[in-house]
């Protein structure tokens, strides 16, 4: 098994993905919606190499992972994301996609899947945030949700130039299934990214917005990710002790439209 850490050529192009030895591509299709059946945390039968991110989501604090978080007064629209994490070919993989650029709000970004929480999900701090995870993935990856065992939720953060407040909510992708895109209004695609990949420090930068806003990004799969996708990838690889040492002082121009 490839080490989190390790380094090697990519062999999946960035319209495939691969999910437990299978790729695919093209459009998905989610035959039954996430319903609102019981869910639950469950570090039972993890892989190994999971450890390390493990231990981030019951040490982690709020300040270690952003600047930005959670109004006091409760502004915010509820939402959640899935950090799902599988075995690939070549090893340690998460899941991305990327967003359409007719949407609204992070058009043409790639984010980990998810967004706002619906009433049906329950209680935002409850179970509300894994449900909304599952079912959010499900409708905009074709994801079955069965296959995952949620592990974790990191704590809420805030996204100031949306409003959403945020719960990150990890994953093992115990049982991989096809997935693509769903709906293309919503979705571009959806493709994986081995972790040795997002370790490598050929594929780091930092991220410059003409407003002056800083950040980490990665130059994975055809794909730049930035943004508040960036920041947890950066964050979760930075205390699970998997960051390499990379060029800070490489910078990727951000236009005013991102």
């Amino acid at each position: 098994m490839t080490r989190a850490g390790e380094t090697h050529t990519s062999g999946t192009h960035a319209g495939a993905t691969r999910t437990g030895g299978t790729r695919t591509g093209g459009t998905a299709h989610a035959d039954g919606a996430f319903g609102g059946g019981p869910v639950g945390l469950s570090k039972e039968g993890l892989p190994g190499w999971l450890e390390p991110v493990v231990r981030v989501v019951e040490t982690v604090r709020p300040v270690q992972l952003s600047r930005f978080l959670p109004p006091k007064d409760g502004a915010g629209r509820q939402s959640a994301v899935l950090v799902l994490f599988g075995e690939g070919p070549r090893g340690p993989e998460t899941l991305l996609m990327e967003r359409a650029t007719s949407l609204r709000s992070h058009a043409g970004q790639p984010s980990f899947p998810g967004g706002a929480l619906d009433p049906e999900d329950g209680d935002p701090r409850g179970e509300g945030p894994l449900r909304a995870a599952l079912r959010e993935a499900e409708e905009e990856t074709g994801l079955d949700p069965a296959g995952v065992q949620l592990f974790g939720a990191l704590p809420r953060l805030y996204i100031p130039v949306s409003g959403f407040v945020v719960t990150p909510v990890l994953g093992w992708w115990r049982e991989p299934s096809p997935v693509g895109v769903v709906d293309p209004a919503e979705t571009a695609r959806v493709f994986t990214v081995p972790v040795a990949d997002l370790t490598n420090p050929d594929n780091r930068a930092t991220a410059v917005h003409p407003s002056g806003h800083r950040g980490p990004a990665f130059l994975v799969e055809s794909a730049l990710v930035w943004g508040f996708t960036a920041g947890i990838i950066d964050r979760l690889l930075h205390f699970a002790g998997w960051e390499l040492p990379w060029d800070r002082e490489k910078q990727v121009p951000l236009d005013w439209r991102s």
